[in-house]
């Protein structure tokens, strides 16, 4: 499988700042325009109901700041000199700052994003991110955008559009199914994750094999974030990043991951949430064909939401996500985690005080949270869970387009690519130093807060 676009996503997106009631980072960012919280009507009192304080202590840290600790000792998070650390139940670790007009994310050794104000078009404005991972580096752009008083939401918007008609053909039914060979069975991923997901045994249309494409995407993302955390912890000599060598909620074992299995349902949900896509990238290449693009007609698409219009993260139309990459969430003031290849449904349109909605486990590995328990979790999670997904899906359709008409796929009519109206930038070439050095300050940070917090007793 062709997929160089690791996970990356970063999406404890609040900048430093004050702690919530759940010791989670919301504060603002002196390059960030005021957060003036939810006013999306009345709160969900549900969503409240499921966000309920999470146990722990807050400590005032010497010289400023504050640090959250769960009731076993593990910090939770850190918000000190302008770095927000926020720490998983299995040990991950998310770091944001801001320097420079540059909003900085890492979510682990070598992993990460560096985002800078990019262009405004037509009155909109774009950001670059330059996302490293394992050493690998490539660019996105995302469109900046408020929504009910809150600023800033970021959408995924493509480098480039495929013709209308090759969206159509990956939509609709094919003449006759596809049987196809994916070759993942020497992998050490598929091996690992082969008791929680199974391809189709035969494909209707590309919209379900482009699901198989996504599901194995993530689960390769969720293997390699997990064997990267593996190697941290073996290299773990004590001192900043001492949570890496803790217990993961990930064992090292195939049984960990069948117990449960991605059930047809669920697949087929995410299929549904495919074809929508598709059906958007196609309305917007139709836009960008008919001669709009210059003029930024083309920018009416799902990716580019304008700013009195619901972020996908809660369109009414859509309700499946895919977990993209390590997420700690709460339920009923306990905390559990989730693993990129996890699958949630939101259950709730309207965010609470601390901008969560409620959401349902579809499916999970086996320490993960359980299928069938509700969670609240944050809305610009569910935002870089559905921007990893367009990305994915982009990804997905290149792939399909090499490989159509060959081992069993059918041939796909004009597959040639239109750019969009914003080009993509060029990488910044001092992300990777930026994040090595943002990860190596947040390992001091913590070792000082381990000494300082734990000093004060428990």
């Amino acid at each position: 499988m062709s997929h160089s676009n690791g996970s990356a996503n970063g999406s404890h997106s609040p900048g430093p700042g004050n702690m919530n009631r759940n010791g989670n980072g919301t504060g603002l960012s002196a390059h960030e325009p005021s957060r003036n919280g939810n006013s999306h009507g009345n709160v969900s009192s549900h969503a409240s109901t499921v966000n309920r304080p999470l146990p722990g202590r807050q400590v005032s840290l010497r010289g400023g700041g504050s640090a959250v600790i769960r009731p076993n000792g593990q910090i939770r998070s850190i918000n000190r000199n302008g770095m927000q650390i926020s720490r998983g139940v299995n040990g991950s670790r998310t770091v944001v700052s801001y320097h420079n007009g540059a909003r900085i994310v890492t979510t682990g050794k070598n992993s990460g994003y560096v985002q800078r104000n990019y262009v405004t078009r037509n009155g909109r404005t774009y950001v670059s991110r330059t996302v490293v991972v394992n050493h690998v580096t490539y660019t996105n752009v995302y469109r900046s955008y408020s929504y009910g008083g809150y600023c800033c939401y970021y959408a995924y918007h493509p480098a480039y559009y495929y013709a209308p008609v090759y969206y159509g053909w990956a939509y609709n039914p094919w003449a006759a199914p596809a049987y196809y060979n994916w070759g993942w069975g020497p992998s050490p991923w598929y091996g690992y994750y082969g008791g929680y997901f199974a391809p189709y045994p035969a494909y209707p249309s590309a919209a379900f094999w482009l699901t198989d494409y996504l599901i194995a995407a993530n689960l390769q993302a969720a293997y390699q974030a997990r064997a990267a955390a593996n190697a941290a912890a073996n290299a773990d000599n004590g001192g900043g990043d001492q949570q890496s060598s803790q217990p993961s909620g990930n064992d090292n074992s195939t049984a960990n991951s069948g117990q449960v299995t991605l059930t047809p349902e669920v697949k087929d949900a995410i299929a549904e949430e495919v074809k929508a896509q598709l059906a958007a990238q196609q309305a917007a290449a139709q836009a960008s064909s008919g001669g709009n693009q210059a003029s930024g007609g083309g920018n009416q698409d799902s990716t580019s939401t304008a700013s009195q219009d619901v972020p996908a993260a809660l369109d009414p139309a859509r309700h499946t996500f895919i977990v993209s990459s390590d997420l700690t969430v709460s339920s009923n003031g306990q905390e559990c985690q989730l693993t990129a290849g996890d699958v949630i449904k939101r259950t709730s349109d309207t965010p609470d005080e601390d901008r969560k909605v409620t959401a349902v486990i579809s499916a999970s590995k086996k320490s993960d949270c359980a299928v069938g328990q509700e969670i609240a979790i944050g809305v610009d999670d569910l935002q870089e869970m559905h921007n990893k997904f367009e990305e994915q899906l982009d990804n997905g359709m290149k792939d399909l387009a090499s490989k159509q008409g060959q081992n069993g796929l059918p041939k796909a009519p004009e597959t040639k690519t239109i750019p969009s109206d914003v080009p993509p930038p060029s990488p910044d070439n001092n992300a990777a130093k930026a994040l090595q050095d943002q990860q190596s300050a947040a390992d001091q940070t913590e070792a000082q807060v381990v000494k300082e917090a734990f000093s004060q007793g428990s």
